[in-house]
């Protein structure tokens, strides 16, 4: 699956190049298969493979220095790679990168940012599983590494941010969310517009271009999506073959239902992108195919030319910046004393 996408990412992005890590004689074996993908990449030899019910903890005692997936996450630390692809444990991934690669400054935990189809086209939402809980600062720094992100991959100069909440009013929610809420609209950011809290059905109606809630609540967000979507096919398969009528049906509706499985289909944006590392690194479905894990290649080929990492960078020191303007000048106000806001030169 992993070579075949490979190759399926070539025919849309040719200017790729791979590094292969894992069993050199196995993955040569498979190579061959396909010329394309032989002719751009190499093959790296690692002795240990992590598998997909080790603990991160195992994952790292044991195979830091030897397995695929360390030695594919210090690629891109080395400059070797911009970017990983995995499509491993995401438990053992998301710690080895955090070990290897380290968080940005003022980063206390990383978000998984994954990227949904909506009725107005695709959103941002993150996190969807890396960080279980979030307090409001961690919050904050979701909004700005998410709005760097939309902003890479749609092109958009202010993208809108909306809180994921239990509703819209001010009042609702947890004091981390409220918190976050206030906080993001005082600070008006030159690129993030905060449109205020969402709701569910706010995720796929396209409401914002970002969406910002804690690990628990986007990870079980994600997954009733998937499996809704998988529901509804199952219904619309059922119906289509309930009688000879329907299958006619069927057959003269054909290009709309082909049309409808194509927005549907959970291949199209696969790929989590870990946001708050010093380096790239992309997780895949581990259950996709060819053309799932393509499109994971092509999600981290924009992240790459788009130098998302840098982006993130001067977005979250431009806010972290802007808050001890404002906490210092908010100290100083009763002696009469403050400091000037500093300029985007200054926060590079």
């Amino acid at each position: 699956m992993v070579i075949g996408g490979a190759d399926v990412a070539l025919v849309r992005r040719p200017d790729i190049r791979f590094v292969l890590f894992g069993d050199e004689a196995r993955l040569a074996a498979i190579v061959e298969r396909f010329p394309r993908v032989k002719a751009a990449s190499r093959v790296v030899h690692a002795e240990v493979v992590v598998r997909m019910d080790d603990k991160p903890s195992q994952a790292l005692r044991a195979g830091r220095w030897k397995s695929s997936m360390w030695k594919a996450i210090e690629a891109v630390k080395a400059g070797e790679a911009q970017v990983c692809v995995s499509a491993g444990n995401t438990g053992a991934l998301m710690a080895m990168s955090k070990f290897c690669l380290r968080t940005m400054a003022k980063i206390d935990r990383p978000a998984i940012a994954a990227i949904w189809p909506t009725m107005r086209g695709e959103s941002v939402v993150l996190d969807v599983g890396a960080t279980v809980g979030a307090d409001a600062q961690q919050l904050i720094d979701f909004a700005v590494m998410g709005s760097a992100m939309a902003r890479s991959l749609f092109g958009l100069e202010r993208p809108s941010v909306g809180l994921l909440n239990v509703g819209v009013e001010e009042v609702k929610g947890l004091e981390d969310v409220k918190t976050a809420g206030k906080l993001l609209k005082e600070a008006n950011l030159p690129h993030l517009d905060y449109q205020g809290f969402v709701e569910g059905d706010d995720i796929g109606k396209g409401t914002v271009d970002v969406v910002v809630t804690e690990g628990f609540s986007g990870n079980i967000a994600l997954k009733t999506a998937e499996g809704t979507a998988k529901q509804i096919a199952g219904y619309l398969r059922e119906a289509m073959s309930r009688s000879w009528l329907a299958k006619i049906g069927y057959v003269l509706a054909k290009g709309a239902f082909d049309s409808l499985r194509a927005k549907m289909d959970p291949r199209k944006v696969n790929g989590g992108v870990f946001l708050g590392l010093n380096g790239i690194v992309v997780k895949s479905h581990g259950g996709t195919d060819a053309e799932g894990f393509a499109a994971a290649v092509e999600l981290a080929y924009e992240m790459a030319r788009n130098d998302l990492t840098a982006k993130i960078a001067h977005e979250l020191g431009m806010y972290h910046r802007a808050s001890f303007v404002a906490e210092t000048n908010a100290r100083n106000a009763a002696g009469g004393e403050g400091i000037a806001p500093a300029s985007d030169e200054g926060m590079s």
